[in-house]
């Protein structure tokens, strides 16, 4: 998708200007204006260029959210919501202009239910902090996307990461939330109930909306208990290939991995000299097991029969708390890992995700396309759910690059598509994958405008992402 395609969203500026004032009046400090505040909250790990807010507001509780949305209701200005920032498909980006809705303030743990287990959080809450909170109660959330992000923002973008394979992605793992909605109303879409057939699924309409429909701003989310036991480790193998197959005998034999991340050749190079592993330069696979002591021993020694049967091993395997935690640390670094491979570079993260048996033909073929364009692209995948992303190395500032990137990308998406995937398995549309979006879904695309317009007939509410311009 080229920049040309971004969705234009036009400025109001005596709108925006009637906003600036009603913002600084009511929030005094906790409203910003700054040049450079505007540009963080705008801030974009993609190659789109920097779209700022024309103010930030720091928000504390829902009833400011309200207000906030109901003068630019009033107004016709835009407003975005901001967790962390971490998303990487230009989420945060203002197009048109208008207000950044920034909710880290909202960081209260409003209710923890043993019992139940679930909790109740304001939408800045991170997912570490949160975890750190429930320590002393024998549970977790799951939900791990490398990123320490905000749960309101994981929410909006669909999130899941390394132990969806397991655990489920955030679509499965909320069971109600908390929104205000583009007229300044709030709506609570259900109860802690585990389960309910009462009306229409509000709650996953809301999930993966990328702020386009409301700001969420508290959830009740799904808890587990922290396993017993658990152990992991990596084993290498001689190609992508034999690590995708035994990725597939691994689930079709229903083995119950909690993590199974793809790593290729390229990828261990990095991560050997950033995070100093001692482990061969060749793909290979992170592999964690959750359950009792007899039971992780047990399915570590079955996953290595099988990545034996694939030309794999040794998998060297522990469950020393220590050493785990530096092999999900270097995972989880993958992105700073790879910027070492050519230094000055921008990395584009991109990310598809496709049915676990033609993850194999994916990824090689992927791996095909970089060679014979000579990029410098590592893989690493969620390889249990058929989901993986390529870290293109490019100088942003060569336009021939750019586009070079953007044509693998886009070969990309359409290979995923075709073989009955989608174009993201996690980052989401944003502005970054508007372009691919009605190949994948066809006039479904119209079924979501339709939505949009009944909910947001003014189009406030993060304009110019997910759905493409007319037309298109």
């Amino acid at each position: 998708m080229a920049l040309s395609d971004l969705n234009p969203v036009e400025r109001n500026e005596e709108g925006i200007a009637a906003v600036l004032g009603i913002l600084k009046q009511r929030l005094g400090e906790r409203f910003q204006t700054g040049e450079a505040i505007r540009a963080q909250h705008a801030h974009t790990t993609t190659y789109i260029p920097t779209q700022a807010p024309d103010g930030v507001a720091f928000v504390e509780t829902t009833a400011e959210v309200q207000e906030i949305v109901s003068a630019c209701a009033a107004h016709r200005v835009p407003v975005i919501a901001f967790g962390v920032g971490s998303s990487l498909e230009g989420h945060t980006n203002a197009p048109g202009g208008g207000i950044s809705v920034d909710t880290s303030r909202m960081n209260r743990i409003l209710a923890v239910n043993p019992q139940d287990l679930d909790c109740t959080v304001e939408a800045g809450v991170t997912r570490e902090d949160l975890n750190r909170h429930l320590r002393d109660t024998g549970l977790f959330f799951p939900i791990d996307p490398g990123a320490n992000a905000s749960l309101g923002g994981m929410a909006a973008t669909r999130a899941s990461g390394t132990n969806a394979v397991r655990y489920g992605t955030m679509r499965e793992n909320v069971l109600s939330l908390t929104a205000v909605m583009a007229d300044g109303q709030t709506v609570t879409t259900g109860k802690r109930a585990k389960k309910s057939s009462a009306g229409y699924d509000l709650t996953r309409l809301l999930i993966g909306s990328e702020g386009t429909l409301g700001i969420i701003t508290s959830l009740t989310l799904r808890l587990q208990g922290i396993p017993q036991a658990i152990s992991g480790g990596v084993c290498p193998f001689p190609s992508v290939e034999a690590a995708c197959n035994a990725v597939i005998a691994t689930i079709q034999m229903g083995i119950p991995v909690a993590r199974i991340e793809l790593v290729n050749a390229l990828q261990m190079r990095a991560m050997k000299t950033y995070s100093k592993l001692d482990y061969p330069e060749s793909p290979c696979l992170f592999v964690e097991f959750h359950g009792s002591d007899a039971g992780v021993a047990e399915q570590a020694e079955t996953f290595g029969a099988i990545a034996e049967e694939y030309g794999g091993g040794p998998f060297l395997w522990t469950s020393v708390a220590e050493e785990r935690t530096k092999l999900w640390k270097a995972r989880h670094d993958a992105y700073w890992s790879s910027l070492t491979l050519r230094p000055g570079a921008k990395g584009l993260s991109t990310d598809v995700c496709v049915p676990i048996s033609r993850f194999a033909e994916c990824v090689t073929q992927t791996e095909a396309d970089i060679a014979e364009m000579g990029l410098v692209a590592p893989i690493v995948g969620h390889a249990g759910d058929g989901n993986f992303h390529v870290l293109v190395l490019m100088d942003a500032d060569d336009p021939k690059e750019i586009a070079q990137t953007e044509e693998f990308v886009a070969r990309l998406n359409m290979r995923a598509i075709g073989m009955d995937g989608t174009c993201t398995g996690e980052h989401g549309i944003g502005q970054g994958k508007v372009g691919f979006l009605r190949h994948e879904l066809g006039h479904g695309v119209d079924i979501m405008r339709t939505i949009k317009q009944a909910l947001d007939p003014l189009d406030i509410m993060n304009p110019g992402k997910i759905l493409p311009g007319a037309g298109k």
